[in-house]
């Protein structure tokens, strides 16, 4: 959707508008081939009986909805360059297209590129130390150094820094924020979404119509795509019951890694992270923790051989299972999901550690060869 006309971006406008849950609204949108003049058209029995999971309330506010007045956040889309980029788009995060939770449709401001399915999260506490934000920056300009993008919440804190740390790197980063995006939360951070845009070093991305407020409940819902686009989920400085920590949670759910940063013990500041290392998180000191456990590496090593790319000895058990099952004729997802015997969502990141790492390559119809040399 490049070009996007102003009676299709109202459309979408308008479904958006009714907030049903990214799970029911999903499966209903992709039956009507995501043309939602179609699906607000329809009736509410053929809306249940193309998505049973689609409440009586879901229902009405779907009705309500085939009326609202759009004109004025059909304004603030064309004034702020917003684009609205539904699911089944090209440019739609690869990585985030498999969740059963979804958006139907993002609005972004800024650039989204093929390559930032290779992408890693730096979450942490807003009231972070100067330690913490040291790190977070640090961190940040090392990942993009390896051509990763960063990715985070705007928040205040380690969030704010590590945008800032991958911009001052040269690298790309996204900012998935919790409401609509006219409206700048934290207000001190309108330069820094500026910058991402006006650099064409990133986005800011939210599933929230214009006009939406920062609610708090809104956060822990972003939070998930924050996770969900990366590949892994680096935690800095992190209370026992912060925002970080449900990153964390949805990472776990999600299949992603989990990366901790120890603090000092007894401050509290720390807690969440260690109690993630407690649970088996990755406790990491440096950058180069996190490239040896994703198997980045010897990514950048060139060795000139005439059949198939080396098996590197580094590959975890499970990526070396799903490379194993990868050959020149073209395996779909799903069988390799069925011949793994691994979940779906960690099956995705594996094979976007193994294309990354030049192993894997994407096909036509969603599927995966073995890399050549």
């Amino acid at each position: 959707m490049d070009t996007q006309d102003n009676e299709l971006l109202c459309t979408w406008l308008r479904l958006l508008s009714a907030e049903i849950p990214p799970s029911r609204l999903k499966p209903l949108i992709e039956s009507y081939g995501y043309e939602p003049a179609l699906l607000l058209a329809d009736s509410e029995d053929e809306w249940v009986k193309r998505s049973p999971q689609l409440t009586a309330k879901n229902a009405s506010k779907l009705v309500d909805a085939r009326c609202t007045d759009q004109s004025s956040a059909l304004k603030v889309l064309n004034r702020l360059s917003i684009r609205i980029v539904p699911l089944n788009d090209p440019t739609y995060p690869s990585n985030l297209k498999p969740l059963p939770d979804a958006p139907s449709a993002l609005f972004v401001r800024g650039t989204l590129v093929a390559d930032d399915k290779f992408s890693v999260a730096i979450v942490g506490s807003r009231r972070a130390t100067a330690y913490g934000l040291e790190i977070s920056e640090r961190f940040a300009g090392e990942l993009v150094d390896r051509g990763l993008t960063v990715v985070s919440g705007g928040a205040r804190g380690i969030d704010t820094r590590a945008h800032r740390g991958a911009l001052h790197a040269g690298g790309r980063t996204v900012a998935f924020v919790g409401c609509g995006l006219d409206i700048s939360y934290p207000a001190e951070n309108r330069s820094l979404y500026d910058q991402m845009i006006k650099s064409g070093q990133g986005a800011v991305i939210s599933e929230f119509v214009p006009g939406t407020t920062p609610d708090p409940w809104r956060f822990p819902a972003r939070n998930r795509l924050i996770s969900g686009m990366a590949l892994g989920v680096i935690v800095i400085e992190s209370p026992i019951d912060s925002g970080a920590m449900i990153t964390a949670n949805d990472a776990c759910t999600q299949g992603r890694e989990v990366f901790a940063v120890p603090g000092p013990i007894g401050s509290g500041r720390s807690a969440g992270c260690h109690k993630l290392i407690q649970d088996g998180a990755k406790l990491i000191e440096t950058p180069e923790d996190i490239f040896l456990e994703l198997g980045l590496l010897p990514m950048h090593t060139d060795r000139p051989l005439d059949t198939y790319r080396p098996t590197p000895a580094d590959l975890s058990a499970d990526q070396l299972k799903v490379l194993e099952l990868l050959s020149l004729e073209a395996s779909h997802v799903d069988h390799l999901i069925v011949a793994s015997k691994l979940p779906a969502n960690q099956i995705n990141g594996l094979l976007t550690v193994l294309e990354l790492r030049g192993l894997a390559r994407r096909v036509a119809g969603n599927s995966f060869i073995r890399a050549l040399r």
